[in-house]
């Protein structure tokens, strides 16, 4: 199979919530997301060939759950030599105001 970048991933906000409530209650005092600027995705959907992102999970030097963002390209492979994202912006404590996603 192949990715086109226009694959449909729409999610309703119930389904969502319900999704988010479920990691919550089985991971409690855990990071619920991360926050990562629109410049930083635009950069490396801007790479040539990336249809789309990748994000990986990952742990730091503490033992924290981290993310890994990297680009891909229509034949599933990972763009590694290009753009990377890192070092989000973690909920808690940059959650905003509470909302079916966060609490």
């Amino acid at each position: 199979m192949s990715f086109t970048g226009n694959e449909n991933h729409s999610i309703s906000l119930t389904a969502a919530a319900d999704l988010t409530a479920n990691y919550r209650s089985s991971h409690l005092n855990s990071v619920l997301g991360f926050f990562y600027g629109k410049t930083a995705i635009s950069d490396i959907l801007a790479q040539d060939d990336c249809v789309g992102i990748r994000i990986y999970f990952g742990e730091d030097d503490l033992g924290n759950t981290q993310l890994v963002i990297c680009g891909v390209k229509a034949d599933e492979d990972d763009i590694v030599n290009g753009l990377l994202a890192e070092f989000g912006a973690a909920c808690p404590p940059s959650c905003g105001t509470s909302n079916a996603l966060n609490s």
